[in-house]
């Protein structure tokens, strides 16, 4: 009779003794919050970009346009230079993505830059601007589906206004 009774007080006292899970996770977050400090955002190579976009926007409309007019622009601007090549400069055909940095290149340029450098003894940086990623490797490289899709349809599109 005994052994039963401790362990019902096992059982009672077990909720007690667990971690209260969401305030953890909240401590957490808070944590990882103040962490990501302002000063890290104007670091960053892509706010940084946007910004410097901004500014030329602002110079050039001189506040005459709409913000949607802007916003339009901007999002017109941002997929046009995903569609180019930093190696080539020139809008990709066969577009792989990096597994280690995300960054989008052009196939044959990016192989021939490694191919290049592997002659030399040497590692292949990402040739994308302010990325510290510096040992770019075939292997990393995975075709771009779906950036090659949109690729595609936007080819098609502009040989049908062509046509007209």
């Amino acid at each position: 009779m005994h052994s039963v009774s401790s362990s019902l007080q096992v059982k009672r006292e077990k909720p007690e003794n667990l971690p209260d899970l969401e305030s953890l996770a909240q401590e957490k977050f808070l944590e990882m919050e103040g962490k990501n400090s302002d000063s890290d955002l104007e670091r960053n190579e892509k706010y940084i970009y946007f910004k410097d976009q901004l500014k030329e926007m602002k110079k050039q409309y001189h506040g005459n346009d709409t913000i949607e007019q802007i916003d339009e622009d901007i999002a017109v601007t941002r997929s046009q230079t995903n569609f180019i090549c930093p190696i080539t400069q020139m809008t990709m055909k066969r577009p792989v993505r990096n597994k280690v940095c995300g960054h989008i290149y052009e196939e044959d340029a990016i192989l021939e830059m490694i191919q290049t450098q592997k002659l030399k003894k040497r590692k292949v940086r990402c040739p994308k601007m302010g990325c510290s990623h510096d040992d770019v490797k075939g292997s990393d490289l995975v075709p771009d589906e779906i950036l090659k899709r949109v690729l595609d349809s936007q080819k098609k599109q502009s040989w049908a206004t062509m046509d007209m």
